[in-house]
């Protein structure tokens, strides 16, 4: 999972300039291709941070493969991977000294207790949804209904804003699903660590920050374990990608005018909805560049038949203050340009980070996952965001497309919705800056494995 690599690679890096080895655990992932090819770079630049692939493992006979999702499969196949990283960490030289675990390795925390590690949990999303999924255990007890069962009813959690039932990721909307089981499972893990390491500040998601520490989202009497926020981290600068032919076209444009869509490497629409959405933008006015995906069961047209995808004449009509580009585009150095005034994102934690980075307003368009509460969070607590309504209606209308860029890039509401992105991109750099809080906090985690390291 790409989403959660990455943070974990830049996370490695900082460890090692810190004067941390570092071993990166895959479980089942193929380690040839693009993606190997990558990793071997990575280490032969940085020889202190290294990676292990771990066997390809079987779903386990009680996960399957049609039931809870690929959720369910994720928790499944982490499990089913335990006996060889116990393995390797037994053979591991020298000893390790402090496990870190993604979220859906859950069930690694007892590898950690039976060698004596011990063992942190790295997550890849905000603070917000860690708050929620700490608290997701109280709300069980307390209610027999599936989160299905309550529509839109808002759910009050302590230090979030309220969020709809319905804006939960669907894998956990049926109280008794796999994967739901598998959530609250992990929940309760958590708490058993020996530390949360999340990619965040505490400065983007204060309220959060505080609920938890103060305990606030556990079961009462349960330990919460100490919060680490050691972000924001993002993806580096691509190598090649200064080239790309975006770029070039936004080093064109006027500063702070164009609108960026992107969304995500999972993010597709329907014919229909792109038709829309192309439309929306023609009538908006607005200079802008679109990532665009075939929709799902067209993707074996020819990757340069465009005018298909979009009402007649639209490429030719906004050629002047428009680009399409088809699949991908280096969406951090994209972000970061100064001609970039606006993203029409998903949601997506490591893209919304980015743009926090990069000073960039958002406009909310939450697809799939937790996308949809942190389209919450984003518009309702940090006030980064504003939503494109019709989301969560199977259709976005091209009016609203146009009303929303139109609003974002000429309104009064749209520049101090810049004005906060701004604000929000100078605390968290500060965060990363000497003497920072997440800065600080990524020192004590060093110091604390240094020191088990040496005694």
């Amino acid at each position: 999972m790409p989403g959660h690599l990455f943070p974990a690679v830049e996370l490695g890096k900082l460890l090692v300039a810190q004067g941390l080895k570092v071993t990166l655990v895959l479980g089942g992932e193929d380690n040839h291709g693009a993606g190997g090819l990558l990793l071997a770079g990575i280490e032969a630049v940085i020889p202190s941070l290294s990676f292990h692939c771990l066997p390809r493992a079987t779903l386990p006979s009680d996960v399957p493969t049609a039931a809870g999702g690929s959720e369910a499969r994720l928790f499944g196949l982490a499990r089913a991977s335990n006996l060889d990283l116990r393995d390797f960490l037994r053979s591991a030289s020298p000893a390790a000294d402090a496990l870190v675990i993604d979220f859906f390795c859950g069930s690694a925390l007892d590898v950690g207790a039976e060698l004596g590690i011990p063992t942190y949990f790295f997550l890849t999303t905000c603070i917000s949804c860690v708050a929620f999924c700490l608290y997701q255990q109280v709300i069980h007890e307390q209610t027999t209904l599936s989160f299905r069962d309550l529509g839109g009813e808002l759910l009050e959690v302590p230090g979030l804003p309220p969020i709809p039932a319905d804006h939960l990721p669907a894998f956990i909307l049926d109280r008794d699903s796999l994967s739901t089981k598998f959530f609250l499972d992990v929940s309760e893990r958590l708490c058993n660590s020996h530390g949360l390491i999340v990619n965040t500040c505490r400065s983007l998601e204060p309220r959060a920050t505080d609920a938890i520490v103060s305990g606030l989202c556990a079961l009462p009497g349960r330990r919460t374990p100490p919060l680490y926020c050691i972000g924001p981290l993002i993806k580096p600068d691509e190598v090649g990608t200064e080239s790309h032919e975006c770029l070039a076209w936004l080093d064109g444009q006027p500063k702070a005018s164009v609108v960026f869509l992107s969304f995500g490497s999972l993010g597709r629409f329907s014919a229909e909805q792109i038709r829309q959405m192309a439309a929306g933008l023609e009538t908006s006015g607005q200079r802008f560049l679109w990532v665009v995906r075939r929709p799902p069961g067209d993707e074996h047209q020819p990757a340069d038949d465009l005018d298909s995808l979009f009402p007649k004449g639209f490429l030719r009509r906004t050629k002047e203050r428009g680009l399409v580009v088809m699949s991908w585009a280096p969406q951090r150095e994209v972000l970061a340009h100064g001609a970039v005034g606006g993203f029409v994102t998903h949601c997506g934690w490591n893209s919304v980070l980015e743009a926090v980075m990069a000073g960039v307003p958002m406009l909310a368009w939450p697809l799939y996952a937790e996308q949809r509460m942190n389209k919450v969070f984003l518009v309702e607590e940090m006030q980064l965001a504003v939503a494109i309504e019709g989301y969560d209606k199977g259709m976005v209308e091209a009016r609203e497309v146009a009303a929303k860029v139109r609003w974002l890039v000429e309104s009064d509401g749209g520049k101090e919705l810049r004005q906060r992105a701004h604000a929000a991109m100078r605390l968290a750099k500060e965060a990363l800056d000497d003497g920072g809080e997440s800065r600080t906090a990524l020192l004590q985690l060093a110091r604390e494995w240094q020191n088990a390291g040496d005694s």
